[in-house]
């Protein structure tokens, strides 16, 4: 496959900073006879030497990524869902007043937030190729042509709101001239996904997979949005999966940016977030964490303890399949998601068994692979803990609690 050595925005020239190697496709969990099939490409990332986007030099279709079988679901995740609920509900007292309000989400999921604004009496819309649950569903990419079906039929919308998708989408400018079709003239344009700083300051490396294609700030953020006609109105943190921030856009003189713009863009500069010597030591230490990690669970295999996983989850796909982990250090992984169970986790080939079986009988480590959700899988398994389970994480660093 060929390297994307230009910007997928600015068409300026990529300056790769690290190189995760050989690496699987990370939801295409397989079964025990389908190992032959799998697909590989190399995993690396480059930042633009023009607009400072964070981005893969290579990506996959996005047709390989995401499918009817997509295995995620955030209605899974007690925190998602209500993360998604009150979000709904933000936009209903804010975005969401007037008279006959409309609001689309891209990339929907099963359609938590919708549900949550159906409820409402919220005209609402999924587009989403790979179906949402029971709220009604475009099922399409987002651009200029589903924009302008979804026009003629629904009107503009006063919300068009994204999660975990737009990082995932190799090509933005489609996105964007969708919006300029779809969204009202004083319409907001909200989405978050993963940040560049989080994923420096904790290491969080395992954040890089296939299907995040860009990794955003501040900065890369308003100079994508002022590319197509738009402005960067708005920032917000958010502590879900381990360090997002919340972007609103809009049309181009209709809203004023937020103080918090301002602050953010002078945090990144201040941290160097986008200087290529940042992004360097940012990899010296993804190699550290690899050799702490594997020589822990080494140790740990030759002195009799037992170990399983905890959370088949995309991102893992990078960690196991960097640091070479597969089932001779961790026999098996234990994930509540039915379509996973009895197939193997893409390239490292751990086994995936139900939750269930975590209990029975208890590992003495578990690897939590899911470390973005550990407070709520600690308190979901506190008996292990109290048999005397220890949790190994390597988020920020390599530590067992």
């Amino acid at each position: 496959m060929p390297a994307m050595s230009r910007c997928r925005v600015c068409q300026h020239a990529l300056l790769e900073f690290f190189d995760f190697e050989r690496q699987p496709l990370s939801s295409a969990f397989v079964a025990p006879d389908g190992t032959d099939d799998e697909f590989f490409f190399r995993l690396a990332v480059g930042m633009c030497e023009s607009c400072a986007l964070v981005q893969l030099i290579e990506s996959v279709p996005p047709e390989l990524a995401h499918h009817e079988g997509y295995p995620y679901h955030s209605a899974g995740s007690s925190v998602m869902t209500k993360h998604f609920e009150e979000t709904a509900r933000r936009f209903i007292e804010t975005e969401l007043t007037g008279p006959d309000p409309f609001v689309v989400e891209i990339g929907a999921n099963d359609g938590v937030l919708l549900h949550t604004c159906g409820e409402a009496g919220i005209r609402h819309l999924a587009v989403e190729p790979s179906g949402a649950g029971t709220v009604r569903v475009h099922r399409a990419f987002f651009d200029a042509a589903s924009a302008a079906a979804i026009l003629a039929t629904d009107g503009p919308a006063d919300v068009v709101y994204s999660a975990n998708t737009i990082c995932s989408v190799p090509d933005l400018r489609p996105v964007f001239e969708g919006l300029d079709v779809l969204l009202a003239s004083d319409g907001v344009f909200v989405f978050e996904d993963p940040y560049l700083g989080e994923i420096l300051e904790r290491t969080a490396f395992d954040q890089i997979y296939d299907e995040h294609v860009f990794f955003f700030t501040v900065r890369a953020v308003q100079a994508l949005a002022e590319r197509f006609g738009f402005v960067l109105a708005d920032v917000e943190r958010l502590p879900v999966h381990g360090g997002q921030i919340r972007y609103t856009v809009a049309r181009a003189g209709r809203r004023t940016p937020t103080p918090a713009v301002a602050e953010l863009l002078a945090e990144e500069r201040e941290l160097g977030l986008t200087d290529m010597a940042t992004l360097e030591a940012f990899g010296r230490k993804i190699q550290g964490i690899r050799t702490e990690l594997v020589a822990l669970l080494h140790r740990l295999r030759a002195e009799g303890h037992t170990i399983a996983a905890y959370g088949a989850t995309a991102k893992s796909s990078t960690i196991a399949n960097y640091c070479g982990i597969g089932p001779d250090l961790v026999p098996y992984v234990c994930d509540t998601t039915p379509a996973k169970h009895g197939r193997l986790t893409p390239g490292s080939h751990i086994p995936v068994r139900p939750a269930a079986v975590f209990a029975d009988p208890y590992p003495d480590y578990a690897l939590l692979f899911a470390w973005n959700h550990a407070e709520e899988i600690m308190a979901k398994e506190r008996a292990f803990r109290e048999a005397g389970g220890r949790w190994i994480l390597y988020v920020p660093h390599v530590h067992v609690v």
